[in-house]
């Protein structure tokens, strides 16, 4: 699709979406065409000049960068995929365990290859060691390999695995990215997700008696007239078992999900047989309960993408959840998120 053509069709769309157009955007699609649709030249060539292999949108929660880059990704007529980056890393890493071999990396990047030009990572970010010793080299091959990423972040470039450890040694990942990527900012003030009058309807607190009666009448409503089963649910030998599961719909105890050593891999196959979460007792959270505030984001980051409607009930209310100083930053888009699955249908 021509520059033209995406740009009026993306007005078309933000109008009969009743979405709000301004120039950020405008510039973001036209910064995209001329990403997409590149062309090495000989200016390119006599002075070496790299090609842009990268797109890097980043911005703060709730301002449009994955509407922005679904509508592209929607028009590309390309071998194209799309997937959330926590669920990427889990694919390479079953690929690694499966292959247990030197060219793991190599023939991974050549299986993306033989079936995409352009992979598109939403949500990206580093929070453990292992991803980020692993993804300079990672990136370094896909780029070889003329393979076109397009990313969404809230994290600036710089500011990727920020006082992670041994950051140094992810240093050159950023520098990689730097060479071949074009960075562009989403600047809008307000959160879309919690714009306008809407309350959440699927959120109780504090938690006492009555807290706990209001969502367990609500369980009872979600799951009339269906069978109580008990689900396990296995990942990589390690067994999670469901205790309250209704055809889709399942409850848990915050602390069966965030205090257990469970990751991404484990809330996806949760995610695959759920479409309504109850989630109760979530705490306020400070630096002495990070990690479980940590696996809380990873947990909220995947039911999102997999559009789980949830009903939660807290300490507190979303405004005063609180965080601790490590995670404050990216524990704003879980908020965000949180607001907007737990609305009413």
């Amino acid at each position: 699709m021509s520059k033209m053509n995406l740009k009026s069709s993306f007005k078309a769309f933000c109008e009969l979406c009743k979405f709000e157009v301004n120039t950020q955007q405008i510039e973001i699609i036209d910064l995209l065409d001329k990403f997409i649709n590149q062309k090495e030249t000989l200016f390119n060539r006599l002075f070496k000049k790299r090609k842009k292999l990268c797109f890097y949108l980043f911005g703060k929660v709730g301002v449009g960068k994955t509407m922005l880059l679904d509508f592209v990704f929607d028009k590309l007529e390309i071998k194209k995929h799309r997937q959330h980056f926590n669920e990427f890393m889990i694919n390479f890493h079953d690929f690694r365990h499966e292959k247990k071999d030197n060219n793991t990396l190599s023939a991974f990047v050549k299986n993306l290859k033989k079936n995409y030009d352009l992979i598109y990572l939403d949500e990206f970010q580093v929070t453990n060691i292992v991803d980020a010793m692993i993804l300079g080299k990672l990136f370094e091959l896909i780029f070889e390999e003329n393979i076109k990423i397009i990313i969404t972040t809230n994290t600036k470039l710089d500011d990727l695995y920020k006082d992670g450890l041994q950051r140094d040694q992810f240093l050159t990942f950023i520098s990689l990215i730097k060479d071949f990527s074009i960075q562009k900012e989403l600047q809008i003030k307000d959160d879309y997700r919690t714009r306008g009058n809407e309350k959440p309807q699927e959120i109780f607190y504090p938690l006492n008696e009555k807290t706990s009666f209001k969502i367990n009448k609500r369980f009872r409503e979600f799951t009339k007239n269906k069978k109580k089963e008990k689900k396990t649910i296995i990942t990589k030998g390690r067994n999670f078992v469901v205790e309250n599961f209704y055809s889709g719909v399942a409850r848990f105890k915050f602390k069966d999900l965030c205090d257990n050593n469970l990751g991404a891999e484990d809330f996806l196959n949760i995610a695959h047989i759920c479409k309504h979460l109850f989630i109760e007792d979530i705490p306020i959270f400070n630096n002495e309960n990070s990690n479980q505030q940590l696996r809380f984001i990873t947990l909220i980051d995947i039911l999102y993408e997999k559009k789980i409607r949830l009903t939660l009930s807290l300490d507190e209310s979303l405004d005063n959840l609180g965080s601790s100083k490590k995670h404050s930053t990216t524990f704003k888009r879980t908020l965000s998120r949180m607001f907007e699955m737990t609305k009413g249908p």
